[in-house]
């Protein structure tokens, strides 16, 4: 009579699951693999990467980066075509109502960014804060008598006009004051001069007062120069 030949039983994955036999240690089968990973947390979502400073709003009109890397001086119309661009895409009324608060935190940033950028003092002055260095406290290390003194007499002459003729001449004065401002923060910021441009910055935010009391200028009321 033949006798059959029995084989040992395989563990199923199921025995396997319920517990090492002889007190020895656990191994993880295909089963307790799919029960593990169904337990696992999700992993971390990436954050998206978000612009570090003004300039990186605008990728176009600096691909290259802020200066140094890129002229100080930006082209300002393909700045305002990219602003009113990056504006369209990201304006609150088109985010859905669970993405509204966002939207208009980006769309404050950018509005923000480009009003710093657009104006060459305010441009500088950004510049200049993102080295460690405010225009505000170097101010009272600026201390040439020469520009005082040139300061004081372009705001004697607006406060002193009297028509529009001699306002337009002392406009004139001021635009190229303002003008050798900026071509010297131009080369400062392409050298990374940074101790020249904030010397130029103090300048050139003397001339934009002056400016600004040009344009606030009434006959027979003087310019009524706003002093910074």
């Amino acid at each position: 009579m033949c006798r059959l030949q029995q084989h040992p039983r395989r563990p199923s994955y199921a025995q396997d699951a319920r517990g090492p036999p002889f007190g020895g240690q656990h191994t993880i089968t295909p089963l307790r693999r799919q029960e593990a990973s169904a337990t696992e947390p999700p992993p971390p979502q990436r954050e998206s990467i978000l612009p570090q400073t003004h300039f990186d709003f605008f990728p176009n009109t600096f691909p290259n980066g802020p200066p140094p890397k890129s002229p100080f001086t930006p082209d300002l119309q393909a700045l305002r075509r990219e602003f009113l661009q990056i504006q369209a895409k990201s304006h609150p009324d088109m985010a859905p109502a669970n993405q509204k608060r966002q939207a208009e935190a980006l769309s404050s940033r950018v509005n923000e960014a480009y009003k710093a950028i657009q104006d060459p003092l305010k441009r500088a002055q950004y510049l200049l804060s993102l080295r460690g260095i405010d225009v505000e406290d170097e101010s009272a290390k600026l201390a040439e008598n020469e520009l005082l003194m040139e300061v004081m007499e372009a705001r004697e002459a607006v406060d002193e006009v009297e028509s529009e003729e001699e306002l337009g001449s002392i406009r004139d004065e001021n635009n190229a004051r303002i003008g050798q401002s900026v071509e010297v923060l131009e080369k400062a910021f392409a050298k990374d001069e940074m101790e020249r441009a904030a010397q130029e910055a103090i300048r050139l935010r003397y001339w934009m007062n002056i400016e600004e009391s040009i344009h606030g200028w009434e006959k027979g009321k003087g310019g009524g120069v706003i002093h910074h």
